[in-house]
């Protein structure tokens, strides 16, 4: 069965693919050179110039050739473009029914009230909005981090919502499900709008696995996420490869998650623990899909030596990519192309990292990005 993979950026679920021995081709915004040299890829970009949609990926996807399609971030805010992709293919992922509900905030919202799942103080246009505090103006169609700022008190739009800011670590939760039960993959520490790496404001940025915690905390946590991942799984249907952010906060002397959103498809944190924990999460997603859940224990693997990092570097002014070969041999991926121009604030690669420690773990990025900078500076000034 031909696959077709799309969203803004493919080419981590793309490896998983190959490696699990799927048949492949992909779609994506970005079109990098390590994925074309992967997979039968196209690029919206580079192949059909055109900026990135999910109208513009339903297009360019009518003229390509499969029989199944897997989508990935952002058509998850679109589920009627998902509706329109699985005409007359196989879906392999969650149904344009439960993207509805599961992305849709005011039910959530219910759902964690009813469920007993903690959930920032949350406001839609409309409702009375909140005095004094610190709040977050977010898209309601969310993704990356993108679009997020604090609320300065003006009238909100049908666009937006207003979020309560809890003081914690950022963090995500991966999982598979069949509808029924499910399985917790991973559990990371998320990077958001870290300076070093070149983001801004609360742009996502990389992972680090797993979230450095006691032991006794990691288990208290598990317990907690394994429950939320149970109750979003049989409340809407979950099935495949699903993942949610949330923020530990520590309230009362007790740390508690408190859900952000769910991502009810593949996620970035999958590719640190295929890395960390030796599994194919392509493969679970197709054999979840089919009912069939792993015996994989997140309890036996999370407390192994060693912290596994991936950081998305952003370009801090603009800049003209050198000769890369060589790059994927030092642990970068999303490859640009030699000679292509990069503008200030968007992503130039991605680098990957491992450590004995979680700060070890993160200098070792640090270190590779910086590393990988002055390559990109030196091949500009030549």
């Amino acid at each position: 069965m031909r696959i077709l993979i799309l969203g803004l950026s493919t080419r981590a679920i793309a490896e998983s693919a190959v490696r699990g021995g799927y048949e492949v081709l992909t779609l994506d915004y970005f079109g990098d050179s390590d994925q074309k040299e992967l997979v039968e890829n196209y690029s919206l970009m580079r192949d059909f110039h055109l900026g990135f949609s999910a109208q513009a990926l339903l297009e360019a996807s009518r003229q390509l050739d499969f029989e199944a399609v897997v989508y990935i971030s952002n058509l998850e805010n679109h589920p009627d473009v998902v509706e329109e992709l699985a005409q007359g293919c196989v879906l392999l992922g969650n149904t344009p029914r439960t993207l509805r509900q599961v992305r849709h905030w005011a039910t959530l919202r219910s759902f964690c009230r009813e469920a007993g799942v903690p959930f920032p103080v949350t406001f839609f246009s409309g409702e009375p909005l909140p005095g004094e505090g610190h709040w977050l103006r977010k898209p309601v169609r969310s993704g990356g981090g993108h679009g997020i700022s604090f609320w300065q008190g003006k009238p909100l739009d049908k666009n937006h919502l207003i979020q309560e800011h809890i003081e914690g670590i950022p963090a995500s939760a991966a999982f598979v499900a069949d509808g029924q039960n499910c399985v917790l993959l991973g559990v990371t520490e998320q990077l958001i709008g870290r300076e070093e790496l070149g983001a801004r404001g609360f742009t996502w940025c990389g992972n680090i696995l797993p979230l450095e915690l006691s032991p006794e905390e990691m288990d208290a946590l598990l317990d907690a996420l394994e429950d939320i991942a149970l109750k979003l799984t049989r409340r809407f249907g979950l099935r495949g490869a699903n993942g949610f952010d949330f923020v530990l906060a520590r309230r009362g002397g007790d740390l508690n998650p408190y859900l952000v959103e769910v991502n009810p498809r593949y996620t970035a944190s999958m590719e640190l623990v295929e890395r960390a924990y030796g599994v194919n999460v392509f493969d679970l997603h197709i054999r979840s899909l089919e009912g069939e859940l792993p015996s994989f224990s997140l309890r036996e693997s999370i407390h192994r030596p060693g912290f596994y990092g991936k950081g998305i570097v952003y370009a801090r002014e603009d800049v003209v990519i050198p000769e890369t070969a060589g790059w994927r041999e030092k642990g970068r991926r999303d490859i640009p192309f030699p000679g292509e121009r990069i503008g200030a604030g968007h992503p130039i690669c991605t680098v990957l990292a491992q450590g004995e420690s979680r700060d070890e773990c993160w200098h070792r990025l640090l270190k590779e990005a910086d590393t990988m900078r002055q390559e990109v500076e030196k091949g500009g000034e030549s």
